[in-house]
């Protein structure tokens, strides 16, 4: 199986997961750990949900699994958090395991954040598809993504790491279909973070009933994309000028987005006289 991946170095020295079948590397500017706090870990505000007085736990949705890197800077963010604190349910979505299989082997597992007891439930979750602990409870849902997302109750999840291959290499995981099946499974106050930033993605998301915002800079001129189930989370919303660029851009909509897709994200309360 870790044939199809190759552990490489990215122009920061880091190590990171190169996907030898779609030629696309995991986390290739800055690496794995660095990412995953910058991009997931730290806007999904993951420790402040965690100390909120509420006894239910924090449900994590991890689509694109990978080797593994979002879904242990959680882990270990939980698992440091005092026996007061909420519990994590984390649920990793994958088609296949090869890249976690290669990043938990010992010479790459403490580049991926799969050292210590992240590393243990790794590989249980390799073996038996789930890991439990005293604070965290870890498990895999393999398959077809959004046939998996279909099958977990709605309204389930708090935070949503969006992280699959880029629409080029999966564009099955970047369409308003995806993005329906998603919105579904949202409570009210859960945050999406990808990624991408590509205009067709945000538009699909808005159709599929997200407010959504820009999210933290990835590169120069770049930036990733935040959504959320409710309005007032976001800080930096998407605006009327961006409305502007989308209609003027040259791949504006997701492949299966209706042919009034314009007037419908027009329509939407986020772009409303008040806003």
């Amino acid at each position: 199986m870790t044939l199809e991946h190759e552990v490489v170095l990215t122009r920061s020295g880091a190590r990171a997961m190169l996907d030898k079948r779609s030629g696309e590397v995991m986390h290739p500017v800055v690496g794995p750990l660095e990412e995953a706090e910058r991009l997931y870990v730290g806007p999904a505000r993951l420790r402040g949900r965690l100390s909120e007085p509420r006894p239910e736990a924090v449900v994590l949705f991890d689509v694109g699994l990978g080797a593994g890197s979002n879904a242990a800077a959680a882990f270990h963010l939980s698992e440091a958090e005092p026996p007061t604190a909420r519990r994590l349910e984390i649920v990793s979505f994958d088609r296949s395991l090869a890249a976690l299989e290669l990043a938990s082997a010992p010479e790459h597992a403490s580049a991926f954040g799969l050292s210590g007891s992240a590393g243990v439930a790794a590989r249980a979750l390799l073996e038996r598809r789930a890991h439990e602990s005293t604070r965290t409870h870890w498990r895999l849902v393999e398959g077809d993504v959004r046939e998996a997302l279909a099958r977990e109750p709605a309204a389930s999840a708090d935070v949503v790491f969006w992280d699959p291959f880029s629409p080029a290499a999966n564009p099955e995981l970047w369409t308003l279909e995806a993005f329906v099946a998603l919105r579904r499974v949202c409570r009210d106050g859960a945050s999406v973070h990808t990624y991408s930033g590509a205009t067709a993605v945000r538009s699909a998301l808005l159709l599929a009933g997200f407010w959504v915002g820009v999210g933290e800079k990835i590169g120069e001129g770049k930036y990733a994309t935040l959504a959320a189930a409710s309005q007032g989370v976001l800080e930096r919303p998407l605006d009327r000028r961006w409305l502007d660029r989308l209609a003027r851009s040259s791949a504006p909509f997701p492949s299966d987005a209706p042919e009034d897709a314009l007037e419908r994200v027009r329509a939407l309360p986020q772009f409303g006289p008040d806003t």
